[in-house]
Parts: structure tokens; C-alpha cells; sequence
């Protein structure tokens, strides 16, 4: 239900601004105001996501939870989305949820409201210095367990010299 009162609510909204704004300062005025916040809007959202992108990013390589960069990654998308959209109360919305603390306070009120079942990273996956700075010496350094398969192939007769490839160490006890 309130999504349907939200898809009729809001170009209602936006029909009434849109004559309202239109009346007060003309027609082109409105149009250049709705043209140039879409502008604006596109540009404000192309760098906020970009450092929603880095911070993300950051909490992968860091082995951190990463809900709240995904949560504001979400949240600049749908802000673009609603700057895109013609209106003077979705650029409200939308150019509203392109700063920090807005983004920052609707995600405390929704991570109040929701539970998250865990979060939990590769085992094998840590980062030199290990997760936080801590653990293991990280790639390559003692403690790491590298898992693999392999398959021996073996030449087939017609293919000249048998013989061990350079790759692979002489067993000593075999002949």
C-alpha cells in the first residue's frame, strides 16, 4: 500500500510544481531549472559514486563488512536516478540523498531496523599483514595453505623422446 500511495502521491506532487514554478517564473526558466538540475544532478553522481566505489572497494581489500559502502553505493544510484527524473521534488530527494549525512542517517535508521545474519571472508584470502594488520605474514609468508589440482599428463609414444618435462623435479628414488 505505500508503495502504490507513492506512485500516486508523487506526480501529483510534481504536476503541482511544476504549475506553480511555471506561473511564478515562466515556462523556458522552468525547463532550464528542471535541464540543469539533471545536468548538475549526473555530474554530483558520477563523483559521489566514484568515492562510494573506493570505500567499497577498501572494505573488500580489508576484509571489513562491507553494508554500509554498498548501502551508500545504493543509495547515490537511486539519487541519480531521481535527479534524472523531471521534477522539483524528486531533485529534492535526490540531490538531498547525495550528502553524507543524509546517506549516513538513513542507513543508521535502516541497520536499526534490519539483522544481519553474519559476514564472513575467504579464509585464505588475507591481504599482506593479514586481516587488519594482524595474523599471518600474508601472501606467500608462512602459515598461508595454497589448494590446488593438478593432472599429470603423460606424452603419447609417437611424440618423440620420452622424457620428464624441465618443469617437473627428478624424484630421486625413481629411476
Amino acid at each position: 500500500m505505500p508503495l502504490f500511495l507513492a506512485f500516486l502521491l508523487v506526480p501529483l506532487i510534481e504536476i503541482t510544481l511544476f504549475v506553480q514554478v511555471g506561473g511564478l517564473i515562466g515556462l523556458w526558466p522552468t525547463l532550464a531549472i528542471v535541464v540543469g538540475t539533471a545536468m548538475l544532478g549526473t555530474w554530483l553522481v558520477k563523483s559521489q559514486g566514484r568515492q562510494a566505489l573506493q570505500k567499497l572497494t577498501g572494505a573488500f581489500n580489508d576484509l571489513r563488512d562491507p553494508s554500509e559502502p554498498l548501502a551508500e553505493g545504493a543509495m547515490i544510484l537511486f539519487a541519480g536516478v531521481l535527479l534524472l527524473t523531471p521534477g522539483f521534488f524528486t531533485d529534492a530527494v535526490g540531490f538531498a540523498l547525495l550528502m553524507p549525512p543524509v546517506r549516513l542517517w538513513l542507513y543508521r535508521q535502516v541497520s536499526a531496523r534490519v539483522t544481519v545474519q553474519g559476514f564472513a571472508a575467504h579464509p585464505g584470502a588475507q591481504r599482506p599483514g593479514g586481516p587488519r594488520g594482524t595474523g599471518p605474514q600474508g601472501f606467500g609468508g608462512q602459515g598461508d595453505i595454497i589448494d590446488g589440482d593438478f593432472t599429470e599428463v603423460r606424452p603419447r609414444d609417437n611424440d618423440g623422446p620420452s622424457r620428464p618435462s624441465a618443469w617437473v623435479e627428478k624424484d630421486p628414488d625413481r629411476h
